[in-house]
């Protein structure tokens, strides 16, 4: 009975060490899913209102997920860096719609046979033109995650006192009104349209009213067409009549901030997220007056839009072709680009990239400019597509549109020397 007594004991304490060592155990074997991400990407994915959308996954698959998080440049050296290596401990990468070149799809994997084996929740609900905008050689290289897309703000204020009435409904209106809220309001000058600069991806707005482009799509220069010469004509009509800033070309995105919020300014295109900014009551002359709505469409293409296609511009969620296990990655992507997923990081404070999220009472609560955002986002493209050479292709159409503006070329002049001068690029 002794005997046995002392071996019931042992098997007591052996049991006890067993189930102690068990979590230990356990935690050797869950697998880490990396994400080399910015910081702004987890905070959309595990903040406090939606709570953290990698949460589930990451127990149903016994696994943990760790953020790298980085400002906008270092994340995109380190990431490329990283992919660049025979092989990585990076699962997932943050990458820019602007990312989206030959040069850089050969470090990715593309994500077309993983989208057959396991798709994607109701991919048609994603909007299209940011699935395109991640597109190379027609393959898939990435997910869209978070988004940035254009629209118009304009002073009510303003508007009321000029007598205009709501936001104008064609380009063509948009360009008597910024003329008509041109003025001296108590002393203050007041024009009535600002951009931060005459870059490309700003001018495209304006040429959206008229369908247009900078650079097609297959890779054509199509800049000295008629879209994109209305939108420097227009430009240069409104700067000859003092409704276009005559420092325009030192003006940037926070200057554009600080004229809508003192009213320096009657109307912006900018990011529609700039809203909440220039209606701060802490910064803001005018909080609760500044509205948010879509870039109107020209009268000649209201019979195929609603709304201008204006751009957007997104972070997308790639697999490095180095990846050890890119199974689990695709798993987790495809959990964070899930109706629910997409919902809770809204929640959080992202701009989501499914139609359907919009519908949610919540997100309408926190977006006075929901449905708006969502007319554009369902005919919305990239500024232009992503290639190695873009950057130079940039600075020439920033100098050629400043020459135009400025008079020193016409409209037609410049646009067509910036044709001239970029499509070199393309063929190199």
């Amino acid at each position: 009975m002794k005997r046995e007594t002392k071996l019931g004991r042992r098997a007591v304490l052996a049991g006890a060490a067993l189930a102690l060592a068990a979590p230990a155990l356990r935690a050797q074997t869950q697998a880490r899913v990396n994400i080399f991400a910015h910081r702004v990407h987890r905070t959309v994915a595990t903040g406090a209102q939606g709570g953290d959308i990698t949460e589930a996954w990451a127990r149903e698959n016994n696994a943990t997920v760790e953020w790298v998080t980085f400002d906008t440049g270092p994340l995109q050296d380190r990431l490329m860096r990283e992919a660049s290596l025979a092989d990585s401990t990076v699962d997932i990468g943050f990458i820019l719609n602007t990312q989206a070149t030959p040069r850089i799809a050969t470090l990715f994997e593309p994500l077309d046979d993983l989208m057959r084996q396991a798709p994607i929740e109701e991919l048609g609900d994603v909007f299209p033109g940011m699935l395109d905008g991640l597109k190379v050689g027609g393959r898939l290289y990435g997910l869209p995650f978070r988004h940035a897309s254009s629209g118009m703000h304009y002073n009510e204020t303003f508007f009321e006192e000029r007598g205009i009435s709501g936001p104008p409904r064609t380009i063509e209106d948009l360009a008597e009104f910024a003329r008509r809220t041109t003025w001296s309001r108590n002393g203050q000058p007041v024009v009535g349209l600002v951009l931060p600069g005459v870059t490309y991806p700003n001018v495209i707005d304006i040429a959206r009213a008229w369908d247009g482009e900078f650079i097609t799509p297959d890779m054509r220069v199509v800049a000295n067409e008629k879209p994109m010469v209305n939108a420097i004509t227009l430009l240069r009509d409104l700067f000859v009549a003092g409704a276009f800033p005559r420092s325009f070309t030192a003006i940037n995105t926070e200057d554009v901030n600080v004229w809508m919020q003192t009213g320096r300014a009657a109307m912006v295109v900018n990011s529609m997220g700039r809203n909440a900014i220039y209606n701060d009551p802490a910064r803001s002359q005018f909080p609760g007056k500044i509205k948010t709505t879509t870039i109107p469409i020209s009268r000649e293409f209201s019979n195929k839009f609603e709304v201008a296609p204006a751009k957007v511009e997104f972070w997308g969620m790639a697999i490095p072709k180095n990846a050890k296990n890119k199974e689990r990655a695709w798993s987790l992507m495809r959990a964070m680009l899930s109706k629910d997923s997409t919902l809770r990081a809204a929640l959080n404070g992202n701009g989501p990239v499914r139609n359907s999220t919009y519908d949610d009472a919540r997100v309408r609560a926190q977006l006075p400019f929901a449905d708006d955002e969502r007319k554009v986002l369902r005919v919305a493209r990239v500024p232009m597509p992503a290639f190695d050479n873009a950057q130079r292709a940039a600075d020439f159409f920033k100098e050629e549109a400043e020459a135009a503006v400025l008079g020193m070329k016409t409209p037609q002049a410049a646009m067509d020397d910036l044709t001239r001068r970029v499509r070199p690029l393309l063929q190199s």
